[in-house]
């Protein structure tokens, strides 16, 4: 007696029988597939707006140097602040791996546009004496005009930060312009460049030592060191700056890099990020359920249709992988198409903000997987359901 015969369906064909629910009600095959591309939309934008995001963070630091650092008093057992020795930048200058140092001196009053604006009025800026190499060691460059140097720091002449020269309404030098400080008028030679990691001093109005000495009769000890190190020896002369500067109270000195802030910066990305993943990834979820959900509907509708396959000699088994592979082919159109649709975003959010664009690979692979999975997954009931109907029952009327 011959054994039974068994029934073959190729791969090509498995395909074709997978993707014919598909193409027969496009237009809830689209709608599905959205709830899908939204979830994987999300997933892929927030992970290629915080990448970005990070690219241009570490090429900003790139640019700027993560080898500066910052020097400035603390205060003693007391609680009252300190006074630097007056020698403290010229000790820091001899550490061997320091490349420079600039120190400056907050002086206690304000700049003003002109006389007729009260002396309370300061908007916020600091009127500093500063050595000339400051702007070297902090990598400053003047936007228009010159900074401070060895031919102008005995003049009463004054440089701007940006931040200065925008609120004192003064953005050119073409009409001389002046501020006035402590009842005195000095020229303005010069507007800086924004500077990232020294907001302080974007929010500064800058003059010479000797001009500050003579003109309005501070002590020049310094409120504030900034250092340029060897890249490779930065937490080495971290370490000895508090004593180097301070000698006799080295615990009173504090030692800060303004690069750490930035760096904070990513910590603070990166919790937002996971965040925003978990929302895209609820997203997906609900997409995940809705495939599901399609696809028990679709099982109803198409009991003919298994009945008359599992009639012609189709197994259980074949029917689990038609819509297994239905599912899975929905889900990945709908991952697809929320990669193309999160890349898109990425490109565009990214060139809005200046950014340099980085879409990470692994998010784009991850996003089609996980389309993939998902679909997969949520095909498993509507498929065992649809393996378990009767052939006759199957082709029955209901």
């Amino acid at each position: 007696m011959k054994g039974r015969m068994r029934s073959h369906v190729n791969a090509v064909d498995q395909i074709a029988t997978g993707t014919h629910g598909l193409r027969a009600r496009r237009g809830r095959t689209l709608l599905t597939a959205l709830g899908i591309a939204i979830g994987i939309a999300s997933m892929v934008s927030v992970l290629g707006i915080s990448s970005s995001s990070r690219a241009e963070l570490v090429a900003e630091l790139n640019a700027l140097g993560t080898n500066l650092l910052a020097v400035q008093p603390g205060s003693n057992t007391f609680g009252e602040t300190v006074q630097m020795p007056e020698a403290a930048p010229d000790m820091i200058r001899r550490i061997g791996p320091v490349e420079s140092a600039g120190s400056l001196t907050k002086i206690n009053t304000s700049a003003r546009r002109n006389e007729h604006i009260p002396t309370t009025n300061g908007q916020g800026l600091d009127v500093v004496a500063v050595e000339p190499d400051l702007f070297v060691t902090v990598g400053a460059k003047p936007a228009v005009g010159r900074t401070i140097d060895d031919s102008t720091e005995e003049l009463p002449v004054v440089v701007l930060g940006s931040v200065a020269a925008e609120r004192l309404g003064i953005r050119s030098l073409a009409d001389g312009p002046r501020v006035f400080i402590s009842n005195r008028w000095f020229d303005v030679v010069g507007i800086l460049e924004p500077l990232a990691l020294n907001p302080d001093i974007d929010r500064s109005v800058m003059m010479g030592y000797p001009a500050a000495v003579r003109e309005l009769g501070i002590k020049p000890a310094a409120t504030q060191i900034y250092v340029r190190t060897d890249q490779d020896r930065v937490e080495a002369v971290r370490a000895v700056l508090g004593r180097t500067a301070s000698p006799g109270a080295p615990n009173e000195v504090q030692v800060s890099r303004p690069s750490d802030a930035l760096e904070a910066r990513t910590k603070v990305d990166q919790n937002l990020q996971n965040l925003l993943l978990g929302l895209g990834g609820v997203a997906l979820l609900v997409g995940g359920v809705g495939i599901a959900n399609v696809m028990v509907i679709s099982v109803l509708e198409r009991r003919t249709e298994i009945g008359v396959r599992r009639a012609l000699g189709a197994t259980r088994r074949h029917i689990r992988i038609q819509f297994v592979l239905e599912s899975s082919l929905l889900s990945a159109l709908g991952g697809a198409l929320g990669v193309a649709l999160g890349i898109g975003v990425t490109i565009a959010y990214a060139n809005s903000q200046g950014w340099l664009i980085d879409i990470p690979p692994l998010g784009v692979g991850g996003g089609v997987a996980a389309s993939l999975l998902i679909g997969a997954i949520a095909g498993l009931y509507p498929a065992a359901k649809a393996a378990r109907l009767d052939p006759a029952d199957a082709v029955r009327p209901m």
